[in-house]
């Protein structure tokens, strides 16, 4: 890996870094340059007595962190060495004018081919805290990801909370004993019984998992009495929203998706796959070890039950070893957190409901547009298709495929040609995309449990089409969707995640929404501003966006079993009526297909990249 921050004071001697210059004032004079080289290939790992291929960015797991300060330009060289076809997405970068740099396969762009070589820009103007960024393609993001921490141009001190004396990213995600193309290939043939053997802390599954006896490494995090330390906490895993806990520690939740939060205090944290949560935790407890214990949330009975496992690092306060720990044991036996109910799932709710925006000087939240151009009412659960055909016996079940939807309608890839790119060369592509209707298409007690066996009552309301999926939208337009869980076949939350925008969130509940009561509940003056927004188990939410980014973006369900399943659309946001309000051409090397596709396979043409180079940031 090669990472330059390049400063003004370099600009003599690197002739092709680009400055963007914002300030002549109170701000740093000019922006920077941060350049990364992602190796993307496989090596072998052993946990649980088993070693295993997995596929990493630098021989790392978790993959690099990338650093940079608010209005520096990212460039990132992703030379693809493993077998697979890849594509990088930053999530939650808003990617202004900038929808070609997105890293969805065969939506934004062709995936990167083995062997060959792509360079992502892009610049993160206008945002500080944590992101992350992973990989699009099946289930790869389990091992590819890292973080992505911005920090603000005056430094820390310009924290709008306490200066924090260090700021430690915190992973949490699945470890998979078995081969991860694999888990997609046999989710997308409609097998679901394949978990993931262990949950991870910054890549380590800790002391509650054992091989032969001898405990796995855990995460720990050194700590000394009377520091605050800044957790940047990001959910990476594939299947589970999660529990966080530290024993005797209490947490001061500041932020999350990259914007500021108003500051609250809770020994609970909740955050789903691709959420991120920033929190201050100082060390005011007696010297010792505490447990850090992350755990997976699941949907009580009648939902399917499935195997969740839990894991735990040790914040370790330092020269601990002659010291009691709370509640009488030796400084050597961490202390254990009280952990909530497994099947607490409407901690959740009151975890997010905590949520509102931060009046932040700098940065102030934009204000809460009014006038709603565009209303939609989606409903988010599962199906059936027919697996050949149009007609099957629904009641035979190797006749059908379950299918994740929204508003009734499965999601299904282009084969041949990315959506952005024939949108752009407007070849007509729209004519083959099915519009995302208003509205489902028939009105029940959405959050029905009963509707979550398999059945006869079920049968009559699961009715499901496949198509690719996408919604228009002027460019300025404001839009308000109610997104509502269901319980047909399935009653579990859903993360909600839009590329290229922030959604207000509203307001949130548990049962079906009524419009009538619970419009009054909006929050309209500082609601959480989120790029990933949980719907709750059998509940609904209500978030509203502006149309202002040109482009051809993926709205999906952060769950893989969903995503791979179908739960998203494509939201084409057409181009303004001016120069800077219009999508700019694609980049000059970037990947395309050199002939017909296959979802599980792309064949790709891109040009060579000799030497790592930047231009045109």
């Amino acid at each position: 890996m090669k990472t330059w921050s390049l400063r003004p004071t370099e600009a003599a001697v690197v002739a092709t870094t680009i400055f963007f210059f914002l300030s002549t004032m109170a701000l740093p004079a000019a922006t920077a340059l941060v350049e990364h080289t992602f190796v993307v290939s496989q090596m072998k790992m052993t946990h649980l007595c088993k070693e295993t291929l997995v596929t990493v960015v630098n021989g790392q797991l978790p993959g690099p962190t990338i650093e940079v300060t608010e209005g520096d330009s990212v460039a990132v060289h992703v030379v693809n060495k493993s077998p697979h076809n890849i594509t990088i997405h930053w999530h939650g970068v808003k990617q202004r004018m900038n929808c070609w740099n997105d890293g969805v396969p065969m939506v934004t762009q062709c995936p990167i081919q083995p062997n060959q070589n792509f360079t992502y820009r892009f610049n993160v103007a206008g945002q500080e805290g944590t992101l992350w960024w992973h990989a699009h393609v099946s289930c790869l993001r389990a091992t590819l990801h890292g973080a992505i921490v911005i920090r603000p141009r005056l430094g820390a001190s310009s924290y709008p909370f306490p200066k924090p004396d260090r700021e430690v990213p915190i992973i949490i995600g699945d470890w998979w004993s078995m081969d991860l193309a694999e888990v997609d290939r046999k989710m997308k043939d409609n097998f679901f019984d394949y978990f993931p053997s262990a949950s991870t802390i910054n890549g380590k599954l800790g002391d509650l998992f054992n091989c032969s006896g001898v405990a796995e490494d855990g995460y720990v995090l050194d700590v000394e009495p009377g520091k605050t330390y800044l957790l940047r906490i990001i959910n990476t895993g594939l299947f589970s929203e999660f529990f966080l806990k530290i024993a005797g520690h209490r947490f001061t939740v500041v932020g999350s998706d990259a914007n500021y939060v108003s500051p609250y205090t809770t020994d609970l944290i909740v955050i789903a796959p691709g959420e991120t949560v920033d929190a201050l935790v100082v060390a005011d407890e007696p010297p010792g070890n505490y447990y850090m214990v992350a755990m997976p949330n699941q949907a009580p009975l009648p939902d399917t039950q499935t195997p969740e496992p839990s894991t735990r690092g040790i914040v370790r306060y330092k020269n601990n070893k002659d010291h009691i720990v709370g509640g009488g044991s030796t400084g050597d036996v961490p202390v254990a957190p009280v952990m909530p109910d497994q099947h607490d799932v409407v901690l959740s709710l009151y975890f997010h409901s905590n949520l509102t925006s931060l009046k932040h000087q700098r940065y102030p939240p934009p204000p809460v547009p009014t006038q709603v151009d565009e209303h939609m009412f989606v409903t988010l659960g599962l199906g059936t298709i027919c697996r050949r055909g149009q007609t099957c016996n629904k009641k035979m079940i190797n006749e059908t495929i379950l299918v994740a939807t929204m508003n009734n309608v499965s999601f299904q890839l282009p084969t041949t040609t990315p959506l952005l790119e024939a949108h752009y060369h407007h070849t007509g592509v729209e004519d083959t995309l099915l519009e995302l209707p208003d509205n489902p298409p028939r009105v029940f007690n959405f959050t029905d449990v009963s509707l979550i066996p398999i059945g006869p009552k079920e049968r009559l309301l699961d009715t499901t089409s496949r198509a690719t999926l996408a919604r228009w939208f002027q460019y300025g337009s404001v839009v308000e969707i109610v997104f509502q869980g269901t319980a047909i076949l399935q009653g579990d939350s859903n993360p909600m995640h839009l590329h290229g925008h922030d959604m207000f969130v509203l307001a949130q509940g548990i049962g079906n929404f009524d419009a009538t009561k619970d419009v009054e509940r909006y929050n309209l003056v500082n609601p959480p501003l989120k790029n990933t927004v949980v719907v709750p188990n059998l509940g609904w939410v209500a978030i509203r966006f502006v149309t202002n980014n040109p482009g051809v973006w993926y709205f999906h369900c952060h769950y893989e079993f969903h995503l791979s399943m179908g739960m998203t659309a494509v939201f084409i946001v057409e181009d303004g009526p001016t120069v800077d309000t219009s999508l700019p051409p694609p980049p000059m090397d970037f990947p395309s297909c050199s002939r017909n596709v296959m979802p599980d396979k792309y064949y790709l043409q891109t040009p060579e990249i000799k030497v790592p180079h930047i231009d045109g940031i």
